[in-house]
């Protein structure tokens, strides 16, 4: 039984493990792993379609975790080295002891992908790294405002796309949004900045653009009542601008053993982009097994 390692638990990462255990069970030991602290899929603004799900866009991806029941899914696991080891690979994360993989399947951010050290660069074709280095993403702030139970939050719209601001691009009222309307359900507001913004502040802390983008928002909603707390979080690759030209949703950098790379940088940065990809990327599995 091969022993699969799949980096990136977005949805890519999620739907290749649920094929994995849907189609092959007998074949593979899936291992997931993650460096956030918990499974996820960042909303993007300009898709052509717009998905709504009532739990949230990261409850899709949660699906298809558990859809891969048996897979083993770590998080706080972030990749740094992977070096070839006889026939197999040997995948190193900090903090933690390196661990041995016959196949690897990277779906991170290409940037992230391009900063692997170990045997990754030696694997990699010239034409390769030039096509990896073209991939380019918008990056952007969200900032998540968090309200007592009894607050309301008294306006027309769940979500709302802003124009006339230099720093807000989109508001959402997360809870009306989703369709909640339990009693005692917290209101909560999801600000996005817009990219020219997020690009200009990439490499301050978070806790320096804070009071920015709190101070946009108060001149585009002037009677929000003030939060319970406050998360802003910091997307460096947000959505993909120019993804791998003339890639069939997947690169492989090494046949045997299998070293595979998925995503919406190798298709398009939407729902449909990484679903693509990950039907590609378990085409070339499902040939190596």
């Amino acid at each position: 039984m091969s022993r699969v390692l799949i980096v990136g638990a977005g949805l890519t990462g999620s739907l290749c493990a649920c094929l994995l255990r849907r189609e092959l069970p007998n074949k593979v030991n899936i291992v997931v792993w993650d460096k956030s602290r918990g499974a996820g899929m960042m909303l993007k603004e300009e898709e052509i379609l717009n998905y709504v799900t009532p739990h949230g866009v990261s409850s899709i991806v949660k699906h298809y975790l558990k859809e891969s029941a048996g897979a083993e899914v770590l998080y706080d696991r972030h990749v740094t080295h992977i070096h070839r080891k006889d026939t197999g690979w040997e995948v190193r994360r900090k903090g933690g002891t390196p661990e041995r993989f016959d196949i690897v399947v990277l779906t991170m951010p290409v940037p992230q992908i391009l900063q692997l050290q170990g045997d990754v660069e030696s694997w990699m074709g010239e034409n390769q790294r030039r096509m990896l280095e073209a991939v380019s993403y918008s990056s952007r702030y969200a900032l998540g405002l968090f309200y007592k139970a009894v607050t309301r939050i008294d306006v027309p719209w769940a979500a709302k796309y802003v124009s006339n601001n230099p720093c807000i691009r989109f508001i959402a009222i997360d809870d009306k949004k989703r369709n909640l309307a339990l009693k005692n359900c917290r209101p909560s507001v999801v600000v996005h900045t817009s990219v020219p913004f997020g690009i200009q502040h990439l490499e301050e802390e978070k806790d320096a653009v804070q009071p920015i983008i709190l101070e946009e928002l108060k001149k585009v909603m002037p009677d929000l009542p003030p939060p319970d707390s406050i998360k802003c979080q910091k997307w460096r690759y947000s959505q993909v601008t120019r993804s791998v030209a003339d890639c069939p949703g997947q690169m492989t950098l090494h046949s045997q053993p299998l070293l595979v790379c998925g995503g919406d940088g190798f298709t398009h940065s939407n729902f449909d982009g990484c679903i693509e990809s990950a039907l590609k990327v378990f085409e070339v599995l499902k040939s190596s097994l």
